[in-house]
């Protein structure tokens, strides 16, 4: 069973951009996902990208190591089935 860690950045830009509603994962992950991957999902007080525009916008959440920024709950979905299909 593949492991996937996600970060959440619960920062003020992040939580008011959308991270709030990403912290709700776990609530979201189809059925295959949850059987099929073991997911950890934590929060991050700031990961510190806000500061530079190369990063992209809030909000940020690190998935296994790997930045998604503008992140919603699908897009998250999305990285975990790609590494799950790795």
């Amino acid at each position: 069973m593949k492991k996937v860690k996600v970060s959440i950045c619960t920062g003020t830009a992040c939580f008011v951009m959308g991270a709030s509603e990403i912290m709700m994962l776990e609530d979201s992950l189809p059925e295959d996902l949850k059987n099929s991957v073991d997911i950890e999902i934590d929060g991050i007080s700031c990961l510190e990208k806000c500061g530079n525009a190369q990063n992209g916008k809030a909000p940020f959440v690190l998935v296994n190591g790997e930045v998604l920024s503008a992140a919603t709950i699908s897009t998250v979905i999305e990285k975990i089935r790609a590494i799950a299909e790795e």
